[in-house]
């Protein structure tokens, strides 16, 4: 189960590539060590965030289906 964000950001209803560029964005709003919690619905956006994170060196902490959506959780890395 993924922890509770920093910081919240809903990105519910959007498609991809959207989400991705939103947490992109997002990110700079959390200091290094902290988490980002993005609640979406793109059933694509586990992947890209994960693969996102992993490739701006941030840490994809997790995924959790609730209610019709995703919480996905990331810690920011320097």
């Amino acid at each position: 189960m993924a922890e509770k964000g920093s910081k919240v950001l809903d990105v519910r209803g959007l498609a991809c590539p959207i989400p991705v560029f939103e947490v992109n964005k997002a990110i700079t709003q959390v200091k290094p060590g902290e988490t980002l919690e993005v609640l979406a619905t793109d059933p694509a956006a586990v992947g890209d965030i994960k693969s996102w994170a992993e490739r701006r060196g941030h840490v994809f902490v997790g995924a959790e289906k609730k209610d019709g959506y995703t919480r996905i959780t990331v810690m920011r890395r320097a």
